[in-house]
């Protein structure tokens, strides 16, 4: 701190600079003139007025599951929760394999996020979180890409890189970062989508990064399963979609917030 004051004659007489009386309390900047350290100061207040506020428009943390309620959630294309299949009990998601509850989606839409969610699955089991998921089309994965959740170990898809947990499902796989949980285990994921930069995590690790509107992710999907589905990536906000793939599944910790475009 620079202490500015009148000082008393019985004092040393302390230094002037461009006209100015001040005192020095951290030698490290005893040399520097008061013009300059004018001009440091404004500068540095310049700074905060514009980095501030990019940093603060990023929104709060918003959760997606209560203790024993599910009402950001409903069917997809769904007035309601469904009656069947998901089930919600001490903060946890859970779906009965087999019950044909179908897909859920937020009552929300999202455009750029931060998506926390932990999950597991049973043995064998398959689920997937899918993203900005339009409801003008008969289901999800024709708009939404999917973050996979599965069991690598006794599920077929474990066996391709690119439809194993955590991947960007039939595009991209997890990197050699990627490490899950044994089954019964819970895993935690995020999902970061900022614009077209889209990131997919892992325990903590992030396994997918890539950019949706290159010319090069859009080679991938004209070689995909996606090539005849003209939505598929390109909604600008949507849904958050959990899967019924018809396998038990859990989920728990979900919450999100709204990010910046930037």
């Amino acid at each position: 701190m620079i202490g500015w004051s009148s000082i008393p004659k019985n004092e040393a007489r302390p230094r002037r600079r461009g006209g100015l009386t001040f005192r020095i309390r951290f030698p490290f900047i005893a040399s520097v003139p008061a013009m300059k350290l004018r001009n440091l100061f404004a500068t540095l207040a310049l700074a905060s007025a514009v980095l501030l506020p990019l940093h603060a428009a990023d929104g709060a943390w918003e959760k997606l599951l209560e203790k024993n309620s599910a009402l950001k959630w409903r069917g997809f294309k769904q007035a309601d929760f469904p009656q069947r299949g998901w089930s919600v009990n001490r903060g946890i998601l859970h779906f009965a394999k087999g019950s044909g509850g179908g897909d859920l989606v937020t009552r929300a839409e999202y455009a750029d996020f931060e998506l926390e969610f932990q999950w597991k699955v049973s043995v064998g089991a398959n689920s997937g979180v899918m993203y900005r998921v339009s409801e003008a089309y008969d289901a999800p994965w024709q708009t939404g890409p999917e973050y996979q959740v599965l069991d690598d170990a006794k599920h077929g898809d474990g066996k391709n890189p690119k439809t194993s947990a955590a991947a960007l499902y039939a595009l991209i796989a997890g990197n050699a970062d990627k490490a899950t949980k044994p089954v019964g285990k819970w895993n935690s994921g995020r999902i970061v989508l900022r614009g077209s930069h889209l990131e997919h995590w892992l325990n903590g690790k992030r396994v997918v990064e890539t950019d949706l509107a290159t010319p090069e992710f859009a080679k991938l999907v004209a070689g995909s399963k996606f090539k005849d589905m003209p939505r598929f990536t390109r909604e600008a906000s949507g849904r958050i979609c959990l899967q019924d793939h018809g396998d038990e599944v859990w989920y728990r910790q979900i919450r999100i917030r709204r990010l910046d475009p930037k």
